[in-house]
């Protein structure tokens, strides 16, 4: 291992520390909770409750929710998606998405890795679910850059990315579709931001049928098969599969009246 690959492993040990769970992040439900997996959310909670955990807080997705739960007897924290009325996968979370440092010395931590010290002072406003991969940075230096733009992006700051980093970019996507979540009369990818991908389809309004397929398939739409009519015009529904948009696109005589995003779900 090179010098450089070695200062990278010290780093990720560092930082699996201070936010108190492996930097590899977790895969299986844990034992004490593994029966929970496909149970109904009310069922699940009662039990989580019974068996020593308390919620911390839940956190908006387009077709589904996370939880994040906290076992204090264990110094435990879980992340608890839940799906279609069920929780669709239960996986053991670093203790800073639950609001918890490792130890009493994290602090500590945060200043011998310097650049994370923004983890150590206060609680990540980011969980591991907002990071593409459902895992936070082993580095610790682009998860204080990701965590900077995650705020900027939520937050609605503008964009201020002096470093040039692309942690800070990503972090401010994933913070701006975040607050797109958590406006209930809005979507994830009503708002853009940092490099995350958004094809504008808004174009299409006024255009006769044929033109605007046409137009939404350069864009890389493609028609999903959903066709229904309520009397006074045809719904068509087409999703990207490149930038991940879900668009209801509502056609009257021959021509589109209307498009607009809807929820992801509606595309699957």
């Amino acid at each position: 291992m090179g010098m450089q690959g070695l200062r990278h492993a010290i780093t990720g040990s560092l930082l699996a520390v201070l936010v108190g769970g492996s930097a590899a992040g977790f895969a299986k439900a844990p034992g004490d909770v593994s029966d929970l997996v496909d149970a109904r959310a009310s069922s699940g909670e009662s039990q989580l409750y019974a068996r020593g955990y308390s919620l911390h807080h839940t956190s908006p997705g387009d077709d589904r929710n996370w939880g994040y739960w906290w076992n204090g007897s264990k110094k435990k924290c879980l992340s608890v998606v839940t799906m279609d009325g069920r929780y669709s996968a239960i996986t053991e979370a670093p203790n800073s998405d639950c609001g918890h440092k490792a130890d009493n010395n994290a602090a500590g931590v945060a200043a011998a890795v310097g650049a994370a010290a923004i983890i150590g002072a206060v609680a990540l406003s980011h969980k591991s679910h907002n990071h593409d991969d459902g895992n936070h940075y082993s580095n610790s230096a682009d998860e204080a850059e990701y965590e900077r733009g995650y705020r900027d992006g939520l937050y609605n700051y503008s964009y201020h990315n002096y470093s040039r980093s692309n942690a800070y970019s990503d972090g401010y996507g994933a913070g701006t579709s975040q607050r797109g979540h958590e406006a209930p009369h809005r979507d994830g990818y009503a708002y853009a931001g940092g490099y995350a991908a958004y094809n504008g389809f808004g174009d299409v309004v006024g255009r006769n049928n044929a033109d605007a397929d046409d137009m939404l398939r350069s864009r890389g739409f493609a028609y999903f098969g959903k066709d229904t009519s309520d009397g006074s015009g045809h719904e068509r529904t087409y999703w990207n599969a490149r930038t991940k948009q879900c668009i209801s696109v509502r056609t009257r005589s021959g021509s589109v009246y209307d498009a607009h995003s809807i929820k992801k779900k509606n595309c699957r």
